[in-house]
């Protein structure tokens, strides 16, 4: 979850500019390989995510009632998105992770 967070703040971006589509992603997922989580300490894994979505938020709490109202182009989806739509979707992301990383708790 955390290696996309520079993605999130891209789209969000995406939104206050008013570009016509959002950034696209990394579909080899390169950074989570880079990074080697597996080799970290869960509680800097935690402590970096919080930082970055706090980071996040506070891009979307800063933005102008116009990118509220803009419609972007999804790159993969080629669907389009409000910012309100966007941010369900990284929701639904997160509850996905979230749910796994659950799961894998209470059955190691």
């Amino acid at each position: 979850m955390l290696d996309l967070e520079p993605l999130w703040r891209a789209r969000v971006q995406d939104f206050a500019l008013g570009r016509p589509g959002l950034t696209a992603a990394d579909l080899t997922n390169r950074a989570t390989f880079d990074a080697r989580h597996n080799d970290r300490e869960t509680s800097r894994i935690v402590a970096g995510f919080r930082s970055a979505r706090e980071q996040l938020l506070g891009d979307v709490a800063a933005l102008a009632p116009a990118a509220f109202e803009r419609s972007l182009v999804h790159p993969r989806l080629g669907r389009p998105m409000r910012l309100v739509d966007h941010l369900t979707f990284i929701a639904e992301h997160d509850d996905h992770h979230l749910a796994t990383i659950w799961y894998l708790l209470q059955t190691t």
